[in-house]
Order: structure tokens, then sequence, then C-alpha cells
């Protein structure tokens, strides 16, 4: 599984980011985490609003901080 972080490195990005990480090691994943930040590459995604989170290169949450337990919700 590959979890991409969609943001240009703002505080709720990063904090998307650590509960990406904290959500994987609860649910015991193989998983795979990279943060996309530059914006011509989210703008690939269709994503203009940030933060947002691609599962497998599909677009799952856009331009909302989610919680460890909607990201486990996610990945479930």
């Amino acid at each position: 599984m590959k979890i991409q972080i969609l943001g240009t490195g703002c505080p709720k990005c990063k904090k998307l980011a650590q509960h990406a990480e904290e959500a994987v090691k609860a649910l015991g994943l193989d998983a795979e985490i990279e943060k996309v930040t530059q914006i011509n590459d989210i703008l690939k995604f269709g994503v203009m609003s940030t933060p947002a989170v691609a599962i497998d290169g599909a677009v799952k949450s856009v331009g909302k901080l989610l919680s460890v337990e909607e990201m486990k919700g996610l990945l479930k």
C-alpha cells in the first residue's frame, strides 16, 4: 500500500503525515508513506485544496486534517 500526503509543507500537512504514520503503526500495515510537496505534482491528482490523502494513487480526502481514527478508517 502506498499512502501519499499531498501538501506543500504547511502545519496541517505535517500533522496529517504524522496521523498517517500513527494509523499505519496502529493497524500493523506494511505501507509506504510519501509526502508530495511540489504544487505541480499535487495538481496532477486534481487536488486544489490541501492537505489531501491518496491511497494507491486514488484521492481519498481533500482539504481536511484527518484524525488518526479517520485515517484508520481509510486504511481498513
